[in-house]
């Protein structure tokens, strides 16, 4: 089935807190971290811009990203999430692609910062496949055992 995207709505809240709970690798104090961001995106401002990606009309995935403050072309991709059950069917890429298109000609680097444990290598991997390169690790950074792992990727 093919995935469209959108912007982010206000009345996707429900379905992204829903699937952002899903995914599971979340700790409970992250959630309503997500769900600030997401209202934010949705609310259609300066510091954060986001898409929906859908499949049947129905929210499958969400991402969230903007440019980083006081640097020139720089970008941070805050969230993305997609639905457990239609993860590995492509959709954080259509998310990812269509971020690196509506950021070009103004991103020259993006930055993406992800959780080192162990259930996190898939995510890890899905960033080095898409072009991003990681370029350091804080320790313990989360939590004890939980490092902080900054990709990047030069875009534009």
């Amino acid at each position: 089935m093919p995935v469209t995207t959108r912007p982010l709505e206000p009345t996707d809240r429900a379905r992204v807190e829903a699937i952002t709970r899903a995914v599971g690798l979340f700790r409970e104090e992250e959630i309503p971290v997500a769900v600030e961001v997401f209202e934010a995106t949705a609310a259609a401002n300066d510091t954060y811009e986001g898409l929906a990606a859908l499949r049947d009309g129905e929210v499958v995935g969400w991402i969230s990203w903007g440019p980083t403050p006081g640097t020139l072309g720089t970008f941070d991709l805050y969230w993305i999430v997609i639905d457990p059950a239609c993860q590995g069917q492509g959709i954080g890429t259509v998310l990812v692609d269509e971020m690196e298109r509506q950021i070009s000609g103004r991103a020259r680097l993006v930055v993406v910062e992800t959780a080192g444990r162990p259930d996190y290598g898939s995510t890890r991997e899905f960033y080095r496949r898409r072009g991003y390169e990681p370029i350091s690790v804080i320790p313990d950074f989360y939590a004890p055992g939980d490092d902080k792992v900054t990709f990047v990727k030069k875009v534009g």
